[in-house]
């Protein structure tokens, strides 16, 4: 008599033979190796098949009945979510909260029936009332647990260093027990560790906050423009935290009374060849903050990848190619000025040119340019290293910021001299760079001479791909010509009033950016790849004035800021917020975010 043979046991990777990836022979044999070998299912077929993690979690949906979710870079450390949690904890249970959305707190596990069964996600969060379960492969949660706690190659993870911080005593009035304590080995992976972490999720900035008393000191990273909560660290820790960063930097650490900056080269603490800019700022309560500029490195990014429409592009091209002049790149900290700066010299370096820089301090470096490093303390500034310059025989010179009137007129000595000359403003549009360098006591003249043209720009977030497309009513569309147009009010440049000038540029718009002839706007929504805010990543806006010999005659008269700008207009110029708008009909951001950096 023959045998029945036994019911075969399902198993989450079935589906892998539903859609024809292996057969259930091959699956069985892998799942009876990882009973022998004592290792996961998933790692065994890993390591005998071609399976992209995509593969691997379709089939774990199907099998849980949850959606799956793949490895998200872009997710941040929260205190309030991970900071009770850790990592030794939530790897054992399998799951770990990722953001909170409005339909909930989303979690993800490895085995969602078995997390629900437990209930533990809800008495871990007893002030939430919604949850969301997904599934994600082991070693994509893997990956999720060293983003969000730190890679423990690194030296631990961020809250396993916090805990280890406890020996340390509080110090704040004795120099010598506070230098003790800054170099306490703890201390010292705990700093590496909250910049190494920030790195990796792509911070720009680092703002260490001190309170005063018993508070706890608050740690934020600025990503993609926006301040995020990373960790607090308790006040005992404060002062030798701070300790620690001035001595990375060789800042006077005796002085709290005044502001300091300085500079830290991380590769001689920690594996990442980084730099960062550092300020400490004595704030109220005895406290001093702390704020970290990591600087960007690497190769510059090509002018055609910076985002200038196609007519701002063209005319920049032609502007800076000239033999000689002034060309100046304006805008607020943090806009990317050297970025562009850098872009352009990038399109200019050829071998045939000799090409200098200074700057404060050298972020992006290239080969073929000749870079110099301010130097303060040693009485190295702009100016000198300018009037060497000319001594040096180049074709182009790059001065990382015009900030004083002796700089500015060594810029203008240049270029009036046959030289091709770059620099920076802190001014907020192009128009108004123009009277700025006056006011700093440049003979218009002479200036007016030597100046090509000024480009000014911001940065503004991008909508992630998971926005939302729609199509305005006629309202809505007749609101955007409108305030697309308004700041050219009063110029002669200003067509709206005329008959049908608003349809001829809803045309334009429908011809150059609209699909099946139609505008479409987008609303940002969230998901996982952005955080849940809608927006990953930033593009550059721009303004564009070229010094025509209009604009030149108007520099000599020490005309008005709105008569250069009217002028500036009707010679082509397409403002900040026109070049945003224009980005908002390409889908690329939407008006609230053009109008939060563009605003008068």
């Amino acid at each position: 008599m023959t045998l029945p043979s036994p019911a075969r046991q399902k198993t989450p990777y079935d589906g892998l033979a539903t859609q024809g990836t292996l057969t259930l022979v091959e699956l069985d044999l892998c799942v009876l190796e990882s009973k022998n070998t004592g290792q996961s299912i998933e790692h065994v077929l890993s390591a005998h098949y071609e399976l992209k993690p995509e593969q691997l979690g379709a089939c774990l949906s199907a099998y849980f009945g949850a959606p799956y979710l793949g490895f998200n870079s872009t997710l941040a450390h929260s205190e309030v979510l991970h900071g009770q949690l850790k990592r030794e904890f939530v790897e054992a249970q399998g799951w770990i909260p990722l953001y909170e959305s409005p339909s909930g707190l989303r979690v993800l596990c490895l085995d969602p029936e078995a997390v629900r069964g437990l209930r533990m996600v809800p008495q871990a969060f007893a002030r939430i009332q919604k949850f969301n379960y997904a599934v994600t492969t082991q070693r994509e949660f893997q990956q999720t647990l060293d983003q969000l706690y730190g890679v423990a190659a690194l030296g631990g993870t961020i809250d396993k260093l916090l805990a280890d911080l406890d020996g340390i005593q509080n110090h704040e009035r004795d120099e010598t027990l506070l230098a003790s304590a800054a170099a306490d080995n703890e201390l010292v992976k705990f700093v590496n560790k909250v910049i190494a972490d920030a790195y990796y999720q792509k911070a720009s900035d680092i703002h260490i906050e001190p309170m005063p008393g018993k508070q706890k000191t608050g740690i934020r990273l600025r990503i993609d423009g926006t301040l995020q909560s990373f960790i607090e660290v308790p006040a005992q820790f404060r002062q030798a935290m701070v300790t620690r960063l001035k001595i990375m930097c060789d800042l006077d650490i005796a002085e709290r009374r005044k502001p300091q900056d300085g500079k830290i080269q991380f590769k001689k603490y920690g594996a990442l060849d980084i730099e960062l800019r550092v300020a400490t700022i004595p704030s109220a309560g005895g406290v001093e903050d702390v704020v970290l500029r990591i600087l960007p490195s690497g190769e510059p990014i090509a002018l055609d990848k910076l985002g200038l429409s196609a007519l701002t592009m063209a005319r920049t091209v032609k502007t800076i190619e000239k033999p000689y002049g002034l060309f100046y790149v304006c805008g607020p900290t943090g806009s990317g000025k050297t970025t562009t700066m850098h872009s352009i010299l990038k399109h200019l370096n050829t071998p045939d040119r000799k090409i200098w820089t200074v700057e404060d301090p050298v972020e992006i470096t290239q080969k073929g340019l000749r870079q110099v490093q301010i130097n303060r303390k040693a009485s190295i500034d702009f100016a000198l290293i300018m009037r060497a310059f000319l001594r040096a025989d180049p074709d182009i010179i790059m001065v990382g910021e015009s900030r004083d009137k002796e700089t500015v007129a060594l810029g203008v000595e240049a270029s009036l001299t046959g030289h091709l000359v770059f620099s920076t403003l802190h001014t907020n549009s192009a128009p108004e760079s123009v009277t700025r360098l006056l006011d700093m006591g440049m003979d218009p003249f002479n200036f007016a001479d030597a100046l090509l043209g000024i480009l000014a720009q911001r940065l503004a977030k991008k909508l992630c791909a998971c926005k939302v497309a729609y199509t305005p009513d006629a309202d809505e569309l007749n609101r955007f010509v409108a305030e697309y147009s308004d700041e050219l009010r009063n110029t002669p440049a200003w067509k709206l009033d005329a008959p049908g000038e608003a349809e001829q540029l809803i045309a334009r718009w429908q011809a150059a950016y609209g699909e099946a002839g139609q505008i479409r706007f987008y609303h940002r929504t969230g998901c996982a790849q952005c955080n849940h805010t809608g927006y990953k990543g930033r593009m550059g806006l721009h303004e564009l004035l070229v010094a025509t010999d209009e604009i030149k005659q108007l520099i000599q008269q020490r005309a008005r800021v709105t008569d250069i700008f009217s002028a500036a207009v009707a010679g082509g110029m397409v403002t900040l917020k026109m070049d945003g708008m224009e980005k908002v009909l390409q889908g690329l951001t939407d008006l609230k975010t053009v109008r939060m950096v563009c605003i008068k």
